[in-house]
């Protein structure tokens, strides 16, 4: 292999190209280089399929090429790229739509449906040619995400996230087919009013990634540190989205709308949870968004996805549009590219969308008659100007091969036999068993995925309150847990249709369940009735509605009027897919219906009241909340919902559920939700715990316990440390109760001597951890704190900084200044010191920049190739080349360096000039070094003959 370092004067020269491929320093790649061979890789060294070929020969004719993209020796873009490079322009747009990419029989390419859906349990599989995917039938339900966000246990979302994925084996076309999921849902829960809040896991960015991130890890086959699993052969397992990016937080102007922001808000909030997702997970995909940022569609950003996510944040994998983002580009936004001589028609839209680097259009939804796969031809035969250049089918070819590097990495065309994840499915459910019908018998939902339901939507329970009060019988004391005595009377009513529905609600992006998934589902009386009689035979649990059925609007006096022969009453009151979904937000907080109302008639015929609310997010609880005792709360809590709810009741899973965001007390506190700031101006208050000024009636992270913590000797390693640095946080934990227990520590920081000027939050979660204590038992818990993860955005200088002064830490059980359990301070001096964290190449033929041609996967012989490096430091300022017309020098003292795989094929001279040599394909590594720290970045180049 020949190496060549450049110093900072030539490296220039190498900064131009089209193909964004990232990698991320200190990272290693989930792939191996094509030449070493291992169980990680995927790449089987006695593998019958797999050749050894000359690479020379590479490229000679269409039956070597096919076995290059059958031999796993090269990698999954490797592969890919020598596939794309037999397709034709028509046949490369086929395959960049969702609903369904077509086969190509001649390839050996299946049709393949990336539109489905897995949010809390397979919900969608898309095996129509045209439309909708249709819903799955009795695959397994869990509790919805801002449930998952409740239970501040990322380690939980693990567990589930592989059974989730491990049932998408089972059940997917051929065990291979169709595993891109349109999931998780990782916007931000920054207005309780938002339509889909039961689908966000927070208000918070660093709660959000934590969890979020093991959802990624969980479903693509990866261990909680992002690395492929050994046992999966090298292969993904699923593919994962996130979704929406960026800032497309309320349903009423979703596909229409602008969330205007500045550039600080923009990077500290609203993306803040992709990037860090991006990093610790390398999600496989993302989708964008149907809404505007600060003007410009989100399918066609070039900034938000070619810059801040694939060269500063480092992301590797494909983008999505929603579902149809590209047609709101000229339908809902009527969207006029500043310099433009008219707004988008249906064939620049795509064009635009494209060169931004959308690489699949998802082109159902709201659907017109079209997308890549019928535009972007004559998209090419118009010569159609964009901002990178005239659109030619060299904008093509990187997004594309990028969605088939995706489709390989899951083993898709490989022998199934060395598929481990193909062959762990079929041994588990016999293939051609399982039918999209209730007559599957709902096989799949087994007794284990069953208990994650259960445990999961315990977990996720959070108790608001539980004060001492007088009970019924006359006694004084906390209502929960609930004493049932073992013998004797004792009598309970569930009162509220919410708790025993011929069908429970599920939330959004469920599967359907026939007889024989509903015989499966536990239902909130149906749980608590079976618990109760559980420990007594002889109790009775009574239902009765409450409110009028379906309608919820008025009180049923017969259920208030029973309501005082019971020893204790649980009301259960909700809300469902009426009153907030997909573009519908609400306009309201107060519960639907009579409910409320219900709550105060019950509580006044019996104190021993507690009351349960299952919503999409806050509740208005001012009418009610004074007079009961014990107040619960959760989201959509899946399939096993009942079994959950009395496991908490009961006291058999200690409450250890904490609020995933702020609820607020009034509404008309807030902002418009069409109001995209964060922090408070003369208007407005703010929004969430790190900003917001008004009164709340229970803040971001609380929540109780049958047992107390207490916390003592908080302590750090140093009392000043430098911008550059690291501080471990220690605090000593101990459960003084009776009861074990679970704890969520949480660690706030503030910068209490920050000038008003800079409109710093008054704190900012940065480290949680949740653990368990038995009574009486006490734990030391650390937290290793990097300094510049404390920066902040300044937008004058276009990179994060570290502010120089005091900060505080607090060790807390909520965001509530009242809840600070321990507290300390620390010095932060000196200034960040950036090394390279992301590199980015988009390599082309040298001068074709000229001439307009921004992007090649394919080069011809001879050809001189300049790579085009962008180099993102760790501050997320940005050098090299940008955009179009927009490079900026490389720092001084930085050297770049290129090796290339397969010599032959692509060469390094000794100037560290790369050129073209012979038919075959190669990928080229890219070192940058600075300041002692190295990243790189791999690129593939297939050269061919003509």
């Amino acid at each position: 292999m020949t190496t060549k370092h450049l110093a900072f004067t030539s490296a220039l020269s190498a900064l131009r190209g089209a193909l964004a491929l990232t990698a991320v320093a200190a990272c290693s790649s989930d792939h191996a280089p094509p030449d070493v061979v291992g169980p990680a890789s995927g790449f089987d060294p006695a593998s019958a399929d797999s050749p050894r070929l000359d690479p020379a020969e590479i490229g000679k004719d269409r039956a070597v090429n096919l076995s290059i993209y059958r031999n796993r020796r090269f990698s999954p873009e490797e592969r890919a790229a020598d596939l794309v490079s037999r397709m034709t322009l028509a046949e490369k747009a086929s395959q960049m739509i969702s609903s369904r990419a077509p086969a190509i029989p001649s390839l050996g390419i299946p049709a393949y449906g990336w539109w489905n859906e897995a949010a809390h349990g397979v919900a969608r599989e898309q095996v129509n040619d045209r439309g909708n995917p249709p819903n799955t039938v009795n695959t397994t339900s869990y509790p919805v995400d801002l449930s998952l966000g409740s239970t501040w246990n990322p380690e939980l979302m693990y567990r589930e996230a592989v059974l989730i994925s491990d049932e998408a084996r089972e059940v997917f076309r051929e065990n291979k087919l169709n595993l891109n999921f349109y999931a998780p849902t990782i916007n931000l829960a920054r207005d309780p009013r938002w339509g889909r809040n039961d689908e966000a896991f927070s208000e918070d960015p660093v709660l959000t990634a934590a969890i979020s991130a093991q959802f990624v890890n969980g479903m693509e086959g990866k261990d909680q540190q992002g690395r492929l699993l050994v046992e999966g052969g090298g292969y993904l397992k699923v593919n994962t989205t996130l979704k929406h990016y960026a800032a497309n937080n309320s349903e009423f102007n979703r596909r229409r709308g602008s969330s205007d922001m500045d550039e600080r808000t923009l990077r500290e909030y609203y993306t803040a949870q992709f990037r860090d997702v991006i990093r610790s997970s390398d999600p496989a995909s993302i989708m964008s968004a149907y809404n505007r940022v600060n003007g410009v569609p989100v399918a066609a950003s070039i900034q938000l996805k070619e810059v801040l996510a694939r060269s500063i944040f480092g992301f590797q994998g494909f983008f999505t549009s929603d579902c149809d983002a590209i047609r709101e580009i000229q339908s809902g936004h009527k969207w006029q590219p500043p310099g433009y001589p008219h707004p988008l028609d249906a064939v620049e839209r795509h064009a635009f969308a494209a060169v931004a680097g959308e690489d699949l259009n998802c082109n159902w939804g709201y659907h017109d008659s079209y997308s890549y796969a019928n535009t972007l031809v004559d998209a090419v035969a118009r010569a159609i100007p964009t901002p990178t250049g005239i659109f030619n089918e060299n904008d093509v070819d990187p997004l594309v091969t990028r969605l088939f590097a995706a489709r390989i990495r899951l083993g898709e065309f490989d022998d199934d036999a060395r598929v481990p994840w193909v062959t762990q499915a079929r041994a588990r459910v016999a293939p051609g068993t399982w039918t999209n019908s209730d007559d599957n018998g709902a096989i799949t939902q087994t007794p284990e995925r069953l208990a994650m339901a259960r445990e999961v939507g315990a977990e996720a329970i959070v108790l608001l309150k539980n004060s001492e009060t007088r009970r019924k019988d006359g006694s004084t004391g906390k209502l929960l847990p609930l004493q049932v005595p073992r013998a004797g009377e004792f009598r309970l009513a569930v009162i509220g249709t919410y708790a025993n529905p011929a069908e429970v609600f599920l939330g959004g992006y469920s599967s359907d369940q026939g007889p024989a998934g509903n015989a499966n589902a536990v239902n909130g009386y149906s749980g608590i009735k079976a618990a109760v009689q559980a420990i007594n035979p002889a109790a009775v649990v009574d239902f009765y509605p409450g409110v009028t059925p379906e309608t919820l609007t008025e009180v049923d006096p017969a259920s208030v009027a029973a309501a005082a022969e019971y020893d204790v009453v649980v009301v259960y009151v909700g809300t469902d897919g009426r009153h907030s979904r997909e573009d519908v937000d609400r306009s309201t907080l107060a519960l639907p219906g009579a409910q409320a109302e219900l709550i105060r008639q019950v509580a006044a015929q019996n104190p021993s009241t507690v009351v349960y609310m299952e919503t999409v997010g806050q509740m208005d609880v001012g009418s009610f909340e004074p007079g009961v005792a014990a107040l619960l709360w959760s989201s959509y809590n899946g399939q096993r919902k009942g079994e959950a709810l009395a496991d908490v009741l009961l006291g058999a899973h200690n409450p250890s559920g904490r609020l995933p965001f702020t609820w607020y007390a009034n509404l008309s506190d807030l902002p418009p939700i069409d109001d995209y700031a964060i922090r408070p101006t003369e208007s407005s208050l703010g929004r969430t715990y790190m900003y917001f000024q008004g009164a709340v009636t229970y803040p971001f992270g609380h929540g109780l316990s049958y047992t107390r913590f207490r916390y003592s000797n908080l302590s750090t390693n140093q009392a000043s440390v430098d911008a550059n640095g690291a501080l471990r946080v220690s605090v000593n934990v101990s459960n003084v109760g009776r009861t074990a227990g679970d704890e969520v520590v949480q660690l706030y920081v503030s910068t209490p001597g920050a000038r008003a000027a800079l409109e710093r939050p008054r704190k900012r979660l940065r480290a949680f951890q949740k653990i368990s204590l038995r009574s009486l038992e006490s734990r030391t818990v650390s937290f290793d704190l990097r300094i510049a993860d404390l920066a902040f955005f300044d937008e004058g200088q276009g990179r994060y900084t570290v502010d120089a002064g005091t900060y505080g830490i607090q060790i807390a059980r909520s965001a509530a200044d009242a809840d600070i359990a321990a507290q300390t301070s620390v010095t932060v001096t000196g200034a960040l010191q950036p090394v390279p964290a992301v590199v980015t190449a988009r390599p082309q033929i040298a001068g074709d920049h000229e001439l307009g041609i921004q992007q090649r996967v394919f080069f011809p012989v001879g050809a001189e190739i300049d790579p085009q490096l962008t180099v993102s430091l760790s501050d997320e300022s940005v050098h090299g080349y940008i955009t179009k017309g927009a490079s900026r020098p490389l720092p001084e003292g930085m050297r770049v360096s290129f090796e290339s795989n397969r010599p032959r094929v692509v060469s390094v001279d000794g100037a560290g000039t790369l050129r073209a040599v012979a038919p075959g394909v190669a990928t080229v590594t890219a070192s940058v070094e600075y300041r002692g720290v190295t990243a790189k970045v791999d690129f593939v180049i297939y050269v061919r003959s003509t």
